[in-house]
Order: C-alpha cells, then sequence, then structure tokens
C-alpha cells in the first residue's frame, strides 16, 4: 500500500491482487503477474469456463470474483497437484471435472485468507469471509452484493499465468478511504510454515552444536595425554 495517511479502494485492490499472485505462485510454482492497469467496471460478473465468488463484510463490505479460462484453469490446477508431488495420471483432464473446481476453490480461499490478514495487519480493520463458490459455467452470470452498499464501486485486473493464459479479478466494494490519525508499525506476517520449519530445525542445530562441543572435549583430552607422553 502507498505510504500516505490516505488509503484508498485502489489501495486495497492493489493488496488484493498481491495476494493473488504471492499466494498462487508459491502453491503452483507458476510465475503469476497482472496488468498495472485496471478497469472500472459497473457491475461484476462470473462469466465462463470456471468462475468463483466469495463475499466479505465487517470494516468495509464487498464481493470478490474470480474468472478463469479453461486453459488458465487447467495450468493452475496441473501446476498446483505437480507441486503437490500427484502423479500425472491422477491429476484431471478436464475443467469441468470437480477436482479441478475444487483446487481453484482452495486456492481463492487462501487468497482471501491472505488478503483479510494484510488488511489486518495493515488497516488495523477485521473483515470475515464466507466459503468461496467455484462452478464450471457456460454463460455469463451477474453476481450482486446482498447487501447494502452506499456508493458501490467495481473494479477487473487482468492477470497471466507463466504460459501467458489469462484470468481476471473482479472487485466490488463500497467506495471508502482509510485515514491514518497518526503513524504505526505494521507487524509482519508470521507464516506458520516457517515456524514449524524452524522447529523441526531446532533439535539438529542442537546436534550439531553438542557435537562440535564434544568434538572440542576430545581435542583437549588428547592433547594433555600427550604433554603426559601417553
Amino acid at each position: 500500500m502507498r505510504k500516505n495517511n490516505t488509503i484508498s479502494t485502489e489501495d486495497i485492490l492493489a493488496t488484493l491482487c498481491k495476494s493473488v499472485t504471492e499466494v498462487l505462485s508459491a502453491a503452483t510454482n507458476n510465475q503469476i503477474t497482472y496488468s498495472a492497469m485496471v478497469q472500472k467496471i459497473t457491475r461484476t460478473c462470473m462469466r465462463p469456463d470456471i468462475g468463483c465468488f466469495v463475499l466479505f463484510d465487517g470494516g468495509f463490505t464487498g464481493l470478490v470474483v474470480k474468472n478463469f479460462t479453461a486453459q488458465a484453469a487447467m495450468e493452475l490446477y496441473g501446476d498446483y497437484m505437480r507441486n503437490m508431488g500427484m502423479p500425472e495420471s491422477e491429476i484431471a483432464k478436464s475443467h469441468l471435472s470437480d477436482d479441478v473446481s475444487n483446487v481453484l476453490g482452495e486456492l481463492m480461499n487462501q487468497v482471501v485468507g491472505d488478503f483479510t490478514n494484510k488488511v489486518r495487519e495493515q488497516l488495523h480493520t477485521s473483515i470475515t469471509q464466507n466459503q468461496p463458490k467455484m462452478m464450471a459455467i457456460n454463460k455469463q452470470v451477474q453476481i450482486s452484493v446482498d447487501t447494502t452498499m452506499d456508493r458501490p464501486q467495481a473494479r477487473r485486473v487482468t492477470f497471466t499465468t507463466e504460459n501467458q493464459h489469462i484470468f481476471y479479478l473482479e472487485l466490488a466494494m463500497d467506495k471508502t478511504e482509510f485515514i491514518k490519525l497518526h503513524e504505526f508499525d505494521i507487524a509482519e506476517a508470521v507464516d506458520p510454515d516457517d515456524i514449524i520449519a524452524n522447529e523441526k530445525a531446532k533439535p539438529a542445530k542442537a546436534a550439531k552444536k553438542s557435537d562440535v562441543k564434544s568434538s572440542a572435549n576430545d581435542d583437549i583430552d588428547d592433547d594433555f595425554m600427550a604433554e603426559l607422553g601417553l
């Protein structure tokens, strides 16, 4: 987010885009990028071939929609499954497979979860989310937020996979601004995987330290015995 005293809708959208690229890139080992240009749109829609939406509420209200082409969906799904060690024979071959929708829905859940954490850390407010709804569709479906928004705004951002396949993110939310009253430190997010890795590394480090100490003691004993002529 920009280092100024006011956080706008575009800043919040940029944070969401960062969550998308970070989570999907890490989960799929696929370099995800997004366009520096954002579109203003009048409404959000789920579009073919696979669409997903999630509602959030709390500090501000909104709706996130992600639309994947079949090619983008299969690339992200396949890369994720391979990254998880799944054999090629067990990877679905069609974007219409339930497995593809389930995996993309889980990735969407991780993205929005990361986004809500960033909002909590950077804006000092809290939002909650529902379970993402993912489905394969062959027609455009308009989605609206079932709640009152004073001045709704909608934006669309284009994302590109490593193999140049396209998918889109659409955000609809209240027109809002967060104004910083005073300076504060943004706490660094704690990655549970890092904590687990560090805990696993502790016994190995302790054992190595013990071996070094034991070796040093052995060297001292050998020197002492040599001085005695033994």
